[in-house]
């Protein structure tokens, strides 16, 4: 061969990254929650790329002057904005609607949903919102506590037109007392995660209690132009309804919950959303709901335009463990059989990922219905004998613990830690819930509320938490010391035990604090004002009255001292604790004869996880195959990395983003840090360290030919200082 030919083969071999030149005229939107409706979290840009990101700096910051401490602590910023023409829409830890310049941070309006004294306050956390537009119409939704607002997205006002002075109640779904056969206008609901569009129509899940109290969690379509209920589907279906049999004859009457709260996405050439759904009430015991359970717990294929099912598919049978679809579903195309396929994927809190075909609902790696132990198990309840297993991927997260996970940081970590191991129930990650105690993995995730990313060729990016948690079920019946319950234990046991503990020690930050001595650090006025408007993953209760409050309150500062029944019968002690929380007469609110100790995570004495690291992970998975990229540890702990210990990972919240310049951003870390990685490698090329933690989704967009990265930063998790800026980055 000619030497010449030869160089050119060879100058020819050599591939350079095709360079993309920007005008100042070049924009790029991130105009919905995910980044587009499939939910990908994607973007074509790459002015940033894995060559300059070391580059970045702070572009601006955006101070919503909120959340400065005391009073306010514990309301973060769990919002992944949007960006609109240049303009940028988020919300305020006190919920608060705002419109910025998306390249400067200058504020453009701000909406206040309490701006009228006698709108009560109510906080929960908010994590989007939804754009519509057609022509000059331009519109804003969202929502605070149970209203949905319809808001000019051009100069922050109110749309009158708009359901009722441009307010619509959530609760219009539930159908009132002829569907759900209860009285629904006290009911708690809320959006945690905003809804989708599709044409003219907002659908949308919810978020509800996880107690006997808890709604059923419909999913519905309002229309966005005049807040009209345009369809609903009943995630737990009515008597003749496709599923019913599925639950016992009168379990719709009285459970709640089987709701969306993590997102939805869209295809809008199928006309179809697809939806996953958590978990029934109560969380742990499902003695009056035996059964399947459908539609809880499922992947769900819902007509856009009418409502209607299309398929589902469900992930666990008759929750007991509170594994509820954590996230969005993730829209992709991958090889699979040779061909491209478009699917649909879904990570859950257990760490497995099923990936199905997007018209048909099939699995495109098998599923295998594994048996499961079903004994020893509660009184009343029925555990499902077999669970649903994925051959591929592998789990991203731990699935049983053993003797050889526990902690060896210390020697003091390992003897305490080891002690709760012997004398726990653990083992399988399906052990039915029991009064003696049981280790487990997978209630607060594996994968968590900010979701995945995936970029076009099929490739999955997942965030991960490698954590433990202790479950301990108690019968409602008695107090721990044996005596009949008091009104406002009972109050307590119906509206707040699914998540807080009230026994014992929990010496070790939690998620939801343990209340056992409350009592020594908040006063009458500071609860009460936390029970009225909410708290950080704390909604408002002001859906009960205030003499429930009072009671609630009483039994918390231990002045309540009157018991609900004196006769020494417990069934008798039972029934009339049930009266308490059941003013109706009817079977709800629904009170359970076993409830859980709170959502009690397990750490050593010195506050860190229980197990060896990694404690928290991100991993690039291969769609197509199945088969694992790279896998690395996401977080440190500074201390322990002083000291020579390699990266841990930390437990996180929130998502990842990847671009088209091979870059995945993620913070979500309890090092309050956000950081890049190279998507082929995962190597971290960049990080910065924020001015409160990032328990949310960055996003990238493009304005006037620079690409920015902007992310909330809101902190307050597990005792981290507060915060309440919007801050964004850009090469110089």
């Amino acid at each position: 061969m000619p030497v010449l030919l030869i160089f050119l083969v060879l100058c020819g071999s050599v591939r350079k990254e095709k360079e993309f030149v920007y005008n100042e005229s070049d924009n790029q939107d991130w105009p919905t929650y995910g980044g587009n409706k499939a939910g990908n979290r994607y973007s074509t840009l790459r002015q940033i790329n894995t060559a300059n990101v070391k580059n970045l700096q702070l572009a601006w910051s955006y101070d919503t002057d909120e959340n400065k401490g005391g009073q306010e602590r514990g309301m973060d910023i769990q919002c992944q904005p949007i960006v609109i023409d240049g303009i940028l829409y988020g919300t305020t830890p006190k919920m608060k609607l705002f419109a910025i310049d998306a390249a400067t941070g200058k504020e453009i309006w701000k909406f206040n949903p309490f701006s009228d004294p006698k709108t009560k306050q109510r906080f929960h956390p908010l994590r989007g919102v939804v754009y519509w537009g057609k022509g000059a119409d331009k519109r804003i939704l969202y929502s605070v506590g149970p209203t949905l607002y319809a808001i000019n997205a051009t100069t922050g006002e109110q749309i009158l037109s708009f359901g009722n002075k441009g307010e619509v109640d959530l609760r219009i779904g539930l159908g009132g007392k002829e569907i759900f056969g209860h009285e629904t206008a006290n009911l708690s609901i809320r959006s945690t995660t905003p809804g989708v569009i599709y044409d003219d129509l907002l659908i949308m899940g919810s978020s509800v209690s996880e107690g006997g109290d808890a709604p059923p969690g419909y999913i519905q379509a309002i229309n966005v132009l005049t807040g009209k209920l345009a369809w609903v589907f009943h995630t737990i279906p009515l008597p003749g309804e496709y599923g019913y049999q599925t639950w016992m004859k009168d379990s719709y009457k009285k459970i709640g919950g089987a709701n969306c709260w993590a997102g939805m996405v869209v295809d809008e050439k199928r006309g179809m959303v697809y939806a996953g759904t958590g978990s029934p009430s109560v969380d742990f015991y499902g003695g009056a709901r035996n059964g399947k359970n459908l539609f809880a717990n499922c992947v769900i294929a819902i007509n856009a335009k009418t409502g209607k099912r299309v398929w589902h598919y469900q992930t666990i049978h008759h929750d007991l463990w509170d594994r509820d679809a954590p996230c969005p579903p993730n829209l992709i195309t991958v090889k699979h059989n040779g061909k491209m396929t478009d699917a649909v994927a879904q990570a859950t809190k257990d760490g497995l990922i099923f990936v199905f075909d997007r018209d048909t609902g099939k699995p495109l790696f098998p599923v295998k219905e594994i048996p499961v132990p079903v004994s020893p198990a509660l009184l009343g309840e029925k555990p499902w004998p077999t669970q649903p297993v994925p051959v591929k991927p592998a789990p991203f997260a731990n699935q049983e613990l053993t003797e050889a996970d526990i902690t060896d940081l210390t020697p003091e970590a390992h003897a305490y830690v080891l002690d709760r191991f012997v004398n726990s129930k653990k083992g399988s990650k399906y052990l039915p819930p029991s009064l003696e105690g049981t280790l487990y993995y997978g209630f607060g995730g594996g994968a968590e509320w900010g979701g995945n990313a995936a970029d076009p060729s099929g490739i999955l990016y997942q965030n991960s938490n490698n954590m433990l948690w202790w479950l301990k079920m108690r019968d409602t019946k008695i107090q721990n010391n044996g005596v009949a319950l008091t009104r406002g234990a009972t109050l307590f046991n119906t509206n707040c035990t699914a998540c807080h503990a009230n026994s014992g020690k929990t010496p070790t930050a939690q998620a939801y604090p343990n209340l056992t001595d409350v009592d020594k650090r908040l006063s009458r006025e500071q609860i009460t004002t936390i029970l009225e408007t909410g708290r950080g993953r704390m909604p408002s209760f002001q859906h009960i009255s205030k003499d429930d409050r009072n009671a609630i309150i009483n039994f918390l500062l231990k002045i309540d001292s009157q018991p609900v029944a004196k006769s020494g019968n417990p069934n008798d002690i039972h029934n009339s604790a049930l009266q308490v929380s059941n003013t109706s007469g009817s079977d709800f609110p629904y009170m359970p004869p076993y409830l859980n100790n709170g959502n009690v995570q397990f750490r050593d004495q010195d506050n860190y996880p229980a197990i060896k690291p990694p404690w928290g992970t991100m991993n690039a998975i291969d769609l197509n195959t199945g088969e694992y990229l790279w896998t690395v540890p996401l977080g440190e702990y500074p201390e322990l990395k002083a000291k020579g210990i390699p990266a841990t990972g930390t437990e996180n919240h929130g998502g990842p983003v990847v671009t088209a310049g091979g870059l995945v951003f993620i913070a979500a870390t309890y090092d309050e840090k956000i950081r890049a990685f190279d998507s082929k490698t995962g190597k971290v090329v960049w990080e910065y360290d924020l001015p409160a933690g990032g328990f949310a989704t960055p996003i990238t967009y493009m304005v006037k030919g620079k690409q920015y990265i902007a992310i909330a930063a809101g902190g307050t998790r597990y005792g981290l200082k507060s915060g309440g800026t919007y801050v964004a980055f850009a090469l110089p």
